[in-house]
């Protein structure tokens, strides 16, 4: 059997271009004691990997050159060198973008394609669900009644945050780019309300929209829709620091909040959320999310684009806004 890889070959200088990877095939390689075979399925393309991409101090190692490029994945297993896994178990796991991967046992997790297709594995209930289920709950702490505030809403993570707002009873306003999108968190989700930065003044929609403040902001985006909703929150607020995608592409440097004396006037908290802080507490948030999608209370969307010759042009979709939902590269048939 081959395998395709897709490894970093540059340090992208802003937006990340097809010359920056090096696609090449190799001969599947055999398990050794205790290892897994996988054929990956689904690969995972988050706004995160383009942070993984620089050489700079962060949460985790950046991705060395020559390297496999880092994803989350699910797939099934091949050949097994373990007791815990039987070849046609589907796993998740941090296999990168490649067809096939082979890993330690101990970094694999079964997943059962009966509770949700395996794609969801990826979405709502792997690490995008997860950065909005621990992010909103135990960092913004919303009260049912509270005004919640989500930039990215359309997104992986934010449209989960706004349904799980909704769930604990809050009024939540999402920020999306594009009527169809907004139409999608109204209609769909069931957000009270919804801005289109694209086609509207952000800073005078969130004033219209929260007319009583902003006590929980969900921040996916950053930049100037930072600073908006900073002159918004209310006292004691919440700021859920969990991305910058305007950021992440810059060749000057990060915009940061000039508004943040709001914080000190508002007696309020800006926190950041790493998802990899709540590993340990990974089912808890897997069984509750579970529970919701199966009474109906909780949609999970995914965009699955198809062919692993593709992934430099899929990722760029994240920074385009060119998706709904949570972005998916199929890589292989299931």
């Amino acid at each position: 059997m081959k395998n395709t890889q897709i490894k970093l070959s540059a340090r992208p200088i802003g937006e990340p271009k097809r010359s920056d990877w090096d696609i090449s095939t190799v001969d599947v390689l055999t398990p050794n004691e205790n290892e897994v075979l996988v054929k990956t399925i689904y690969i995972s393309l988050d706004p995160a990997m383009r942070g993984w991409m620089n050489d700079a101090k962060s949460y985790i190692r950046p991705v060395q050159i020559g390297e496999v490029m880092r994803a989350g994945t699910v797939g099934v297993v091949v050949e097994s060198k373990s007791d815990k896994f039987k070849p046609g178990d589907y796993v998740m796991a941090n296999l990168g973008v490649q067809q096939y991967g082979i890993s330690d046992a101990k970094y694999l997790q079964k997943v059962n394609t009966n509770l949700a297709p395996l794609q969801t594995y990826l979405s709502t209930l792997g690490m995008p669900g997860m950065t909005a289920y621990f992010g909103l709950l135990d960092v913004g702490k919303p009260q049912a009644g509270e005004t919640v505030l989500v930039s990215g809403a359309a997104g992986a993570v934010g449209s989960v945050v706004g349904q799980v707002a909704k769930i604990k009873g809050c009024r939540v306003v999402g920020i999306a780019g594009g009527k169809d999108k907004c139409d999608y968190l109204i209609n769909e989700l069931g957000f009270d309300a919804a801005i289109d930065y694209k086609n509207e003044n952000v800073k005078k929609a969130i004033k219209e929209t929260c007319p009583n403040g902003i006590d929980v902001y969900f921040d996916n985006v950053g930049g100037d829709i930072l600073n908006d909703a900073l002159a918004r929150i209310n006292m004691k607020a919440r700021i859920v620091i969990c991305g910058a995608i305007s950021q992440y592409n810059n060749t000057t440097p990060v915009k940061g909040p000039s508004n943040y004396l709001s914080l000190l006037v508002n007696r309020a908290t800006m926190t950041g959320i790493v998802v990899f802080d709540y590993q340990d507490r990974y089912m808890e948030g897997a069984m509750q999310m579970g529970q919701w999608i199966a009474e109906g209370k909780l949609k999970s969307k995914e965009h699955i684009e198809q062919g692993i010759e593709n992934f430099p042009e899929v990722l760029m979709q994240l920074f385009t806004g060119n998706k709904m939902g949570k972005l998916i590269l199929q890589v292989n048939e299931l």
